[in-house]
Formats: C-alpha cells, sequence, structure tokens
C-alpha cells in the first residue's frame, strides 16, 4: 500500500541527552500515525544512524552540505522527492509531535484538487520525558497540550505538507537557520498555490529546547547563516509568515481568509511581490506602507557599504 504522505526531516546530532529524547519523542509520534504516513529520515549526524535502525525508520545518510556543513534544504526536498511514491510530502522539524488530526488535515487539503502549501502554528511544550505511545496516546497528548502548552506566535513554521509536483526547485537554504521557511509561504503565494493555514484543524506540540547545539549557543536567527539565507530568497521582502496565509483549513475544507483591516491592507503592501512579481516594486510598496523601517533599513545599508569604502582605502 502506497502511503498517502511521506514526513522527512532532517534531524540534528543525538548526542544531547535532552535533544535526543524529544527527537526520539517526536519520530515515534509520526510511526504512531497509522499506514497512511511513510517516514523518512536525512543525514548521518551522530547517533542518527543508530536511532534510525532501533525505531525501524528509513535513512538516507548522504546530504548534500554548505561549507559549514549544514545540510541544504534543497538538496532534502529533492531526496525525499527521489526515495517516495506518495502524492504528498511533508517536511517537519525533528522536534515537532505530530497527531492523527494532521493525516485527516492533509486528506482534506488533498482533496480540494488543487496545488497547496500547509501550513499551521505551534503549541510550545515542556517535554523532558521519553513519551508513551499506547492506544490512547492521542487523547494523553492533547490533554497535555491544553492543559500545558501555549499557541506560539504566527511567526516560523514547522512543518510544510503540499504535493509532490511543488517546490521542485529551490534556494540552496541552510537547514535549521531562519528565512527559508518564510520564502516557503513566500514562494507559493508567488506561484499562485493555495496557502491554508491548518492551526483550527491540525494540532502540532514543539517540545522547548535550548540552543546549545547550535554554533556558539546562538538562536538560529542570529546566525550568519541566516543572513544568507535571507539573500537567497530575495531579500527582506520575502519574509513571510503565517498572517500572509490566503485560506485557512476550517471544518475539512480550505476557505479564502476574508480580507478586511489590517489583512486588505498588508494584501496591498505585498501585490506587486506576490501578483506582479517585482521585488522593485514591492520595495516601493513597503516604503510607501512603512517610511520608518525603510529609512532605517538605508541607512543601515549605507553605513555599510561606507564602512566596506573605508576598508578598502586603508
Amino acid at each position: 500500500m502506497t502511503a498517502r504522505i511521506t514526513i522527512f526531516s532532517a534531524p540534528k546530532p543525538f548526542t544531547h541527552p535532552h535533544i535526543a529524547t524529544i527527537q526520539r519523542n517526536a519520530i515515534r509520534s509520526w510511526l504512531a500515525l497509522g499506514a497512511e504516513v511513510d517516514v523518512l529520515l536525512l543525514g548521518d549526524e551522530e547517533g542518527l544512524p543508530e536511532t534510525a535502525q532501533e525505531l525501524g525508520v528509513r535513512l538516507i545518510r548522504e546530504v548534500p552540505r554548505n561549507a559549514q556543513g549544514t545540510p541544504l534544504v534543497s538538496a532534502l526536498f529533492e531526496l525525499a522527492r527521489r526515495n517516495s511514491d506518495s502524492p504528498l510530502l511533508a517536511y517537519v522539524n525533528a522536534d515537532i509531535l505530530m497527531l492523527p488530526d494532521f493525516v485527516s488535515g492533509a486528506r482534506a487539503l488533498q482533496a480540494g484538487g488543487k496545488p497547496f502549501l500547509g501550513v499551521g502554528q505551534r503549541w510550545d511544550l515542556e517535554v523532558t520525558e521519553a513519551l508513551e505511545f499506547g492506544d490512547d496516546w492521542p487523547v494523553m497528548l492533547q490533554r497535555r497540550i491544553k492543559e500545558h502548552g501555549s499557541l506560539h506566535p504566527p511567526a516560523g513554521s514547522d512543518y510544510f505538507i503540499y504535493p509532490r509536483g511543488c517546490f521542485e526547485r529551490m534556494p540552496a537554504f541552510a537547514i535549521g537557520r531562519a528565512g527559508w521557511d518564510n520564502w516557503m509561504i513566500y514562494w507559493a503565494r508567488r506561484q499562485g498555490w493555495l496557502v491554508v493555514d491548518c492551526t483550527a484543524e491540525i494540532t502540532i506540540a514543539h517540545q522547548n529546547h535550548d540552543y546549545s547545539h547550535l554554533p556558539g549557543g546562538q538562536p538560529h536567527y542570529r546566525l550568519p547563516e541566516t543572513d544568507v539565507n535571507v539573500r537567497l530568497a530575495g531579500g527582506r521582502r520575502t519574509i513571510f509568515d503565517l498572517n500572509d496565509a490566503d485560506y485557512r483549513l476550517v471544518a475539512g475544507r480550505a476557505q479564502p481568509v476574508r480580507r478586511g483591516g489590517r489583512k486588505f491592507w498588508r494584501e496591498v503592501e505585498i501585490f506587486p511581490l506576490v501578483k506582479l512579481h517585482s521585488r522593485l516594486l514591492g520595495q516601493v510598496f513597503y516604503s510607501i506602507f512603512h517610511p520608518g523601517k525603510a529609512w532605517g533599513e538605508l541607512r543601515g545599508w549605507l553605513a555599510y557599504k561606507l564602512g566596506s569604502l573605508r576598508k578598502k582605502d586603508r
């Protein structure tokens, strides 16, 4: 039986005890979703081959990386496409717990028959122990989320559901750094695909952790590779978030978001980007809507250029 959806992910090394625990929890939650889901892990991080073998999950160890040794998003998406035959694919961060409504939500998105990108907010949850996945695990996890979880703001995305024909070409983003997930929403809007906010129908839990696994213990958005990601994405105007979704999954159907008030003006602001495909006009419209921020960006750019010229003159 061909799975309906292939979940793929590139876990971090399993050397830090807490990271190892929450990643094992996440993978086991995906495996517990049933026969409609296939799971594919990508990478050769320390401890990953042993974990994949223990859990009985397929693993592809050879993944192209950038000069810093970070796996490339484009490579992950291509490897998942080449090594699966399911009609839907889903990249999921390796610390995310899924519930069965992930499958029903994906099924509803697929039923619409149009190209789409399914995204949604997460619930942040403190988890320090290995979770059990017995018969009643969905009820127990849902209760824990309701009692102890907090809904994360609509910035940053932890999963992307899409038909396998979408995202066939991508910039060489570094995984685990900021910017590329925002580009996913921007690019889907630019292509005219439905960008569907699935928060109301798909519940996911992010198991909280620190950033000790990253260089210098810095959050991902402060790392130099994030600046490279943003540049590859086309600049700051491509930083879209869940507020830029144009549909919501409600009662099993993707329904258009009402474009009143703030949403209306945001759609006007991004019109040159998603409809005219003009970054220049996108910058002009941004300057009209956010003159203070635009001036601040311009001053920062001028200061950078002047500093570079002074270094050359020395």
